[in-house]
């Protein structure tokens, strides 16, 4: 039987390829052991099934994609993806969606592709609040329940004779662009932005009403100043947005930047770098807000290692952003997209703290210090106390927590947390009073809970004496601004 209509007559066939990129428990999944997920994918009627990640909470290389040959005169695919966890009796179905549909659907993504176009809708769409690419359980509202809540990044492409990832009637009907040649890195309205950034992110569907049709938010042949657009108020500029793509950042979606620099060890101590697991609870904290929270420890390329400097004081500081975070260029762009957290010896003061830095007449509320050897000191301060307030007697999950509370705490200041329970020096102990007067104040600006097992900010849902950290946060804090 003839096709109707060919949305692709370059290539013998349509292939649909979905990819799983990462996977995160943001909640308890089991009781006594850290789950064993797998997945489930249906391309059409097809159903895929992955191997078991077993006792992983985080699998950030699933190493997972599925393709299946579709029909080229049908514009639409139906793609569903299931997470699961496994169990000796029954398996558990995980949450990685909104509440939408029956018990099933509700904890599933359902997702429709289009051949015609390359986009996708659906359970997940351009500007939906956990970002294209990206299904999290809390958007359902149950930040706070146990629901098995998961996040999960995936991708979804198709073959095209070019290569280029767009497709032949896309190309040949909208863009105006050979499918013969790939397109890929061309900037034809000049604007800063390849064509392929402002189609992944300017390209939707609307599939109600009497609108229901392709819908083109940003246009990769009409210049626009990027330079002005924030639309998630996330302090990153489109171009910014564009810059850090490649580490997961979403022009609809906020996402905070952090670059790690540390001081090589003190001579005759035995220190350690920030533990990975610190980075795991502050990420898992934000993430159930949909803010994605990323570090860059040397990573990303980033991330300096600072010679030891015995009698380091604050004022070092400031020569230590210039040379090794801005690289001794005042125009380099990680300034406002970066914070700068620094881990050194011997400063004046013992705690960390937050400082601005000024370069020229720009200053920003960008930066804070930590100091290795104190914070260390806090696993054993007092050992059954502290065991118990972290619910671990491991000394390095004990240091994993106490290192994310801190910059935590840190990094809210930068982004303008400081209301009357934060940094309440006479809160700290049972024998104090603003231990009781502020304790519904459940949040690392609280220095009740800052060295505790509690990484996340409060949202001000607990009665009195309670403040609302998430809804007060302004990641545009660290935007220079002048400075006489």
């Amino acid at each position: 039987m003839p096709l109707l209509y060919d949305f692709d007559p370059l290539v013998d066939n349509i292939t649909v390829t979905v990819t799983i990129k990462e996977i995160r428990a943001l909640k308890t999944i089991d009781l006594l052991s850290e789950p064993d997920f797998y997945v489930k994918v249906k391309i059409n009627d097809k159903e895929f099934i992955s191997d078991v990640w077993e006792n992983m909470k985080y699998v950030e290389n699933p190493d997972f994609s599925v393709t299946s040959e579709v029909p080229k005169d049908d514009e639409f695919v139906n793609i569903t993806i299931e997470l699961w966890d496994k169990n000796n009796k029954i398996d558990r179905l995980c949450d990685i969606s909104m509440d939408d549909g029956n018990f099933t659907q509700a904890r599933t993504a359902d997702i429709v592709y289009s051949i015609a176009a390359g986009v996708w809708w659906g359970d997940d769409s351009l500007g939906d609040p956990s970002g294209l690419g990206r299904l999290n359980g809390c958007d359902d509202n149950s930040i706070y329940q146990e629901d098995r809540d998961c996040e999960l990044w995936f991708d979804i492409t198709q073959n095209d004779f070019d290569q280029d990832g767009f497709p032949y009637w896309l190309e040949t009907e909208a863009y105006n662009t050979s499918p013969l040649i790939s397109n890929l890195g061309e900037d034809a309205d000049q604007d800063g932005i390849p064509i392929e950034w402002e189609h992944f992110y300017g390209l939707t569907y609307f599939e109600w009403g009497h609108d229901e049709g392709y819908y083109m938010v940003y246009d990769p042949f009409s210049w626009e100043n990027y330079t002005s657009i924030d639309e998630d108020n996330d302090a990153l500029n489109n171009i910014e947005e564009y810059k850090t793509w490649q580490w997961g950042s979403d022009p609809y979606r906020q996402d905070i930047f952090l670059e790690i620099d540390q001081m090589q060890k003190q001579p005759g101590i035995n220190e350690t770098t920030v533990p990975l697991e610190s980075y795991e609870h502050i990420r898992d904290s934000h993430a159930k807000h949909n803010i994605v929270w990323h570090v860059d420890d040397g990573r990303l390329g980033g991330g300096e290692v600072v010679p030891y400097k015995a009698d380091l004081q604050e004022y070092d500081l400031d020569q230590f952003y210039w040379k090794y975070f801005m690289h001794q260029n005042s125009n380099n762009w990680r300034r406002g997209v970066f914070h700068w957290g620094f881990i050194g010896y011997n400063v004046t003061q013992t705690v960390g703290f937050t400082f601005g830095s000024r370069i020229g007449n720009m200053y920003a509320t960008d930066c804070f210090y930590l100091p290795a050897l104190f914070l260390k000191t806090q696993v054993k301060l007092i050992p059954l106390f502290s065991s118990l307030a972290r619910k671990t007697f491991n000394n390095e999950k004990q240091l994993a927590l106490i290192y994310a509370g801190v910059m935590m705490h840190e990094t809210g200041h930068s982004l303008g947390l400081n209301c009357p329970g934060a940094d309440c020096h006479d809160g700290k102990w049972p024998w104090e009073i603003n231990y009781w007067r502020y304790g519904s104040y459940k949040s690392v600006m609280n220095y009740r809970y800052v060295y505790s097992a509690l990484v996340d900010y409060s949202d001000g849902s607990r009665g009195k004496n309670d403040w609302d950290d998430w809804s007060s946060i302004d990641l545009t804090n660290i935007n220079p601004r002048p400075h006489w």
